[in-house]
C-alpha cells in the first residue's frame, strides 16, 4: 500500500466545518490556537460559526481550510498514518509543502494568510466568477474560451478528465456556459469562489506574494509533493518560490497531478479536509489498478479512515 494525501483548495468550505474534530481532539484545537496565535485571527470562530458571507472571503477561506487540514494531519501522525506523496489543489499546495516540512507550520500559516489577503484586496475592478464544466475535454474547454467575445475567460484549473473550471468575467463565463452547452457539456456549475483564480488577471497578488516570499525559508522536503504549475513532482532544483509566486496566475494540473501520483504507484488516496471534491476527481481518473479512496472532514470519517489503514 502506498499512500498519497490530497488537500482541498477554495471552494470546498462550509460553516461549521472541522468543528466536531476541534471538540474531539486536543491536539486539533492547539492547532486551532496556535494559527489564531500567529496569524491574529480567531479562524475557529469564523469556521464554525460563519456567517457564510464572512468565511466566504478569501482571506478567510483559505486559512480555514489550511486549519483544518493540519489539524486532522496532527491526528494522522499520532496514529502514526503518513504520506509517500502528497499534493493539493490551488491552496492545498500550500498544506502539501507544510506537510512535507518544505514550509515550516509557522512560516506557512503566515504565508497563506498574505496570500489570501493578496488575493482579496489587489483584485481588478469587475464582477469576476468561477465556474466548473462537465463532460468536455480539456481541448473542447479551451476552444470554448477563445469563442467568447462578451469579457475576459480562460481555463484555470484542470481537475481531472471532463472537468475543466473556469475563471474570468461574470458575463464571459455566462457565455463560456451557453457555449459549452451547445457542444455538449453535461454540466455548468458555477463555483463558490470569489476572483478571476489562476489567470493573468491576479498578477497584482502574484507579485506582492513574490515579495512576501523572499523573506520566507524553504527547508528540504520529507516527502514527495506534486506540484500544481506542470503536475511533476517538486525537485531539489526547483525554484520553490518562484513556482508559488506564479501559481497564482497560472492553470492548475490537477488532472496530471493525480495520473503522477497513480503511475508512481499510489494505490490509496486519503482526501484530508472538507468537502469531498478530491475523491470526486479520483474516482474519473482512469486507471488499471484498484485504488481505494478516503475522506476525512469529520470525527466518524477520521475515524473511519485510522481503522481501514491500520486494517490493510
Amino acid at each position: 500500500m502506498k499512500i498519497g494525501f490530497l488537500f482541498p483548495g477554495q471552494g470546498s468550505q462550509s460553516v461549521g466545518m472541522g468543528k466536531d474534530i476541534y471538540e474531539q481532539y486536543e491536539v486539533a484545537k492547539s492547532v486551532y490556537d496556535k494559527v489564531k496565535e500567529l496569524t491574529g485571527v480567531d479562524i475557529a470562530k469564523i469556521s464554525f460559526e460563519g456567517p457564510e458571507e464572512v468565511l466566504n472571503e478569501t482571506k478567510y477561506t483559505q486559512l480555514a481550510i489550511l486549519t483544518e487540514s493540519l489539524a486532522i494531519l496532527e491526528i494522522l501522525k499520532q496514529n502514526n498514518i503518513l504520506a509517500d506523496i502528497s499534493a493539493g489543489l490551488s491552496l492545498g499546495e500550500y498544506t502539501a509543502l507544510i506537510n512535507s516540512k518544505a514550509l515550516s507550520f509557522e512560516e506557512g500559516v503566515k504565508l497563506v494568510q498574505k496570500r489570501g489577503e493578496y488575493m482579496q484586496n489587489l483584485l481588478p475592478d469587475g464582477d469576476w466568477q468561477m465556474a466548473a464544466i462537465m463532460g468536455l475535454t480539456d481541448e473542447q474547454v479551451e476552444e470554448v474560451c477563445k469563442k467568447v467575445t462578451s469579457g475576459f475567460v480562460v481555463p484555470a484549473n484542470y481537475n481531472c478528465i471532463g472537468q475543466i473550471a473556469i475563471s474570468g468575467e461574470k458575463d464571459a463565463i455566462l457565455e463560456a456556459e451557453t457555449i459549452a452547452k451547445e457542444i455538449g457539456a453535461k454540466k455548468v456549475r458555477v463555483l463558490k469562489t470569489a476572483g478571476p483564480f489562476h489567470t493573468e488577471m491576479l498578477k497584482d497578488s502574484s507579485d506582492a506574494l513574490r515579495n512576501e516570499l523572499q523573506n520566507v525559508t524553504i527547508n528540504e522536503f520529507e516527502t514527495n509533493v506534486v506540484k500544481n504549475l506542470d503536475g511533476e513532482f517538486y525537485k531539489e532544483s526547483d525554484d520553490v518560490k518562484d513556482i508559488l509566486a506564479k501559481h497564482i496566475i497560472n492553470p492548475v494540473r490537477f488532472s496530471k497531478t493525480l495520473k503522477v501520483m497513480m503511475d508512481n504507484g499510489i494505490d490509496t488516496f486519503v482526501e484530508i479536509g472538507p468537502g469531498r471534491t478530491l475523491s470526486g476527481f479520483v474516482k474519473r481518473t482512469p486507471t488499471d489498478k484498484e485504488v481505494k479512496i478516503l475522506n476525512i472532514n469529520s470525527v466518524e470519517s477520521l475515524q473511519d479512515t485510522i481503522n481501514s489503514l491500520a486494517n490493510s
